[in-house]
């Protein structure tokens, strides 16, 4: 018997929005749009996921106001980019990647290091800095590759992620 992919009978929010993001490639999708990708080609090297799935992903994020798509005039290509729905999703995509640093972390260390990039202040909860106290803006978060960063990947995003650089800066 096949898995139904909708949780109608629960009555909670953590159902609804697991309706959302509970696929198992969506969180990474929404992942690699705050790292700055935006074009299809570049979320299918990154990924590595079926062209299939990602087109349904990406439509599905579309329409549910996570992800917009827009069409550049005179180009067959479409980037997508984080809707104010998609960009509140950041606490929760921090969250779990601290709970993963800190409860399944790789021996060697972290794979991307956040950084309050006004102070250069490491971000261990990614969400304010011990420095200044203050609430990070997204705008004001920057990566570094961390112990961990695979130096052997070379599609556009893996490259781009071995340089310090701001969360949602497009990567081009």
């Amino acid at each position: 018997m096949a898995l139904g992919k909708g949780y109608g009978n629960q009555d909670c929010s953590m159902a609804r929005g697991l309706e959302l993001v509970g696929e198992r490639w969506t969180l990474l999708i929404v992942r690699d749009a705050f790292y700055g990708v935006r074009r299809f080609s570049d979320f299918l090297a990154h990924l590595e996921i079926p062209r299939a799935v990602l087109s349904e992903r990406l439509q599905y994020l579309t329409d549910m106001g996570v992800l917009s798509k827009d069409s550049h005039e005179g180009s067959t290509r479409a980037e997508y980019a984080l809707t104010d729905t998609g960009l509140a999703l950041w606490p929760v995509l921090a969250s779990l990647s601290q709970w993963s640093n800190e409860y399944l972390h790789s021996e060697a260390g972290p794979y991307l290091i956040y950084e309050h990039d006004p102070c250069g202040t490491e971000l261990a909860d990614r969400l304010n800095c011990p420095t200044c106290g203050e609430r990070v803006r997204l705008a004001d978060i920057a990566t570094s590759p961390g112990p961990a960063a695979n130096r052997t990947r070379d599609d556009v995003v893996s490259r781009s992620l071995l340089k310090r650089r701001r969360l949602l800066d497009p990567i081009r």
